[in-house]
């Protein structure tokens, strides 16, 4: 059996996995390119606020954080739509109070696993220690020290990549032959803005709300922060071929940027006393999607959570998706009892499958979220769909509630989500109250698919 394992990237998927080893008895080593970030600000202005929800909080309940985690967490039970006129309207995420998403800080969240991590004797983490490759054939990772500008060769038995999106270890891996990599980015990019509290420390909006103002093309959102501020988000497209005057590269003045918030979203502007100076001190964020395979090396290799599957943000499951490879991975452990070989092919065979189905989510609701949500056939639908979970609970079970408070694997819930939305059109079509739909159709459109609605 081999016990020591080394896990390069302490973000926050690392630091929980290093949890998960330990409590089974391996030596860890993480290496992390930054310094600690309990020690000194890493700094803002690229970081989108976490959403929090059942898969997540799942591997947190496995490691015993939980409850301490919901100290830190907002609770956030609908998108909160903001009109171009300025009027407000909650659409609830489930059909009751009981079904919410968590706003959470990702620094805090991740400090507190490191702190966790640190609690066991047999993990250790190593900070500015930027990983600069891998001689896969010798298992042997290769460091670059910031703090003593030194160069380092560590040997490891048993390798798990958890640096993230920009993967350096997969860059090695690209080296493999028939390894498949797909690498996409979006024409839109994000700027993190700020709404501070009132100067009593209240809320200036609605608290337990995700905050979108959508404007088809584009859209601005806001995630509650327990300081009374909002971490607000800008997704926009890049440059004017693409969105003319609503750019980034048409944003180039205080001017432009001025008035553009007042023509689109005058009700934040107002909230917004430090716009300009956020606007041109933060950073222009990329989006992505990654996928590859395969993820591992025989036993002595896998990649997990961005490295392996980077997506983008629009249905908050990035974190909660590296989460639930931890949960699968830490299962495949405990059932092959040292194995790595079965550990990681098993892991991979699980996963793969889901993570790109999870993508796929991810992009779709991109288009959800910044145009479909304020139209009225969008919101017939949605009201449709309510009614039709309340009539069969055990079926027709709405696509957000699969992916976000249930555990249902992802690929089942873009299967069943894309014929219900099939269901959806037909019995939306022609009418304008949600009670005016046809009931006998719905069962027997139901009916007939109801072997893949219940798979």
């Amino acid at each position: 059996m081999q016990n020591n394992i080394t896990i390069v990237g302490a973000g926050l998927a690392g630091s929980l996995l290093a949890v998960y080893l330990a409590q089974k008895g391996y030596t860890v080593n993480v290496y992390e390119r930054r310094g600690d970030m309990r020690k000194a600000d890493t700094g803002g202005g690229k970081s989108i606020n976490l959403a929090l929800s059942t898969r997540g909080i799942h591997a947190l309940k496995e490691v015993g954080l939980y409850e301490k985690i919901k100290e830190i967490a907002i609770p956030m039970y609908g998108r909160m739509i903001h009109s171009i006129d300025g009027k407000t309207q909650l659409q609830p995420y489930g059909r009751d109070m009981s079904e919410y998403i968590n706003s959470v800080s990702r620094a805090e969240l991740n400090k507190m696993l490191m702190d966790l991590a640190e609690e066991y004797p047999g993990v250790k983490m190593h900070f500015n220690m930027r990983c600069t490759g891998m001689d896969l054939s010798a298992c042997e990772i290769h460091y670059h020290n910031h703090e003593t500008s030194a160069d380092q060769k560590i040997k490891s038995n048993v390798t798990i990549a958890t640096d993230g999106a920009t993967s350096a270890i997969r860059m090695e891996m690209l080296k493999i032959p028939r390894f498949n990599f797909s690498q996409v980015y979006e024409n839109y990019g994000y700027k993190e803005l700020h709404i501070p509290p009132r100067s009593g420390g209240s809320f200036q909006m609605e608290t337990n709300a995700l905050h979108i103002w959508p404007r088809g093309s584009f859209m601005l959102i806001a995630l509650p922060n327990m300081d009374g501020s909002f971490t607000c988000t800008l997704f926009l497209a890049y440059d004017s071929s693409l969105g003319g005057i609503n750019s980034f590269e048409h944003l180039d003045s205080k001017e432009k940027v001025t008035e553009f918030f007042k023509k689109n979203f005058t009700d934040a502007l107002e909230l917004m006393p430090t716009l300009l100076e956020d606007f041109f001190h933060n950073p222009t964020g990329t989006l992505m999607t990654v996928k590859c395979y395969p993820w591992v090396m025989g036993g002595k290799l896998a990649l997990l959570g961005d490295a392996c599957h980077a997506i983008v943000p629009f249905f908050g499951q990035g974190m909660n998706a590296a989460f639930e490879d931890c949960i699968y991975l830490n299962e495949c452990i405990g059932k092959h009892s040292g194995n790595w070989e079965k550990i990681f092919s098993e892991y991979q065979e699980l996963r793969k499958a889901n993570t790109d189905a999870i993508a796929d989510l991810a992009q779709e609701n991109f288009i959800e979220m910044r145009d479909l949500v304020a139209d009225a056939r969008f919101q017939l639908k949605k009201k449709i769909e309510s009614e039709l979970y309340k009539i069969y609970p055990d079926t027709f079970v709405p696509k957000y509630t699969m992916v976000t408070f249930l555990r249902i694997p992802y690929s089942t819930a873009l299967k069943r989500g894309r014929i219900q939305e099939s269901i959806l059109n037909e019995l939306s079509a022609g009418i304008k109250k949600p009670e005016e739909f046809d009931k006998a159709k719905a069962d027997k459109l139901i009916k007939e698919n109801l072997e893949n609605l219940q798979s």
